[in-house]
């Protein structure tokens, strides 16, 4: 994304901000609609570079992903001074969900994520967000500030044998209960489902190795 888009893109956020008045915590149509826009940008920096981006240098990449992150933590960071955390009743299901995967990827900036999970954690209480996301942002923002994740959600690959593994873990005798009490599945379902995905993603990568398949983990009954 061009300076010039970008500049833009931010002109537009500041005339949709200024159309609801901060007091309330009325439906912000304007403010939902810019969330679905930079989102589509969001995924294409955080995901695997596809079409053009793969003929990409590495170095040219990495600064675009870094620009793209830098942009909406800043603009993000503006929202959340505004408005608090965005639930349900601002944006909808959708551009809540919106704003709490682009705050996941603010990663150079963990005290802001840690100050969004707090407020986030209010909006649990009275349903007005999902506590599934709540759960994940918990863990990205332990990790991030080098504590060990609770509920398992965040991995990393043993990619000898193509398997998710959980990153450092707190407690993981209980991690299913507190799975569970978050509306999660299993952890070893979770992680096979990863490791599917991830199988996927880099098929021709494992193929040339021999590996045709994930390595899964049984999954316990009655958990």
């Amino acid at each position: 994304m061009t300076k010039k888009k970008l500049l833009l893109a931010t002109l537009f956020f500041c005339a949709a901000f200024g159309q609801i008045n901060a007091q309330t915590k009325n439906f912000n149509q304007p403010l939902a609609d810019s969330l679905a826009k930079w989102v589509v940008v969001d995924q294409i920096a955080a995901k695997v570079p596809q079409g053009e981006y793969k003929l990409w240098p590495r170095e040219k990449w990495d600064q675009y992903k870094d620009s793209i992150f830098s942009n909406h933590q800043q603009l993000l960071s503006a929202i959340f001074k505004k408005y608090g955390y965005l639930g349900y009743d601002q944006v909808g299901q959708k551009g809540s969900f919106h704003f709490w995967l682009m705050v996941q990827h603010c990663d150079k900036w963990p005290a802001f994520q840690q100050e969004v999970l707090e407020a986030m954690k209010v909006e649990v209480y009275s349903n007005n967000t999902d506590r599934k996301n709540f759960a994940y942002l918990t863990d990205r923002v332990n990790l991030n500030t080098g504590k060990k994740q609770i509920y398992a959600t965040q991995v990393t690959y043993n990619v000898k044998i193509c398997q998710a593994i959980p990153k450092p873990l707190a407690d993981s005798l209980n991690v299913n209960k507190r799975r569970r009490e978050m509306g999660m599945p299993p952890v070893e379902e979770y992680l096979n489902e990863m490791s599917k995905s991830h199988f996927e993603m880099n098929r021709a990568n494992y193929e040339k190795q021999g590996i045709l398949k994930p390595v899964l983990v049984p999954v316990p009954k009655g958990v």
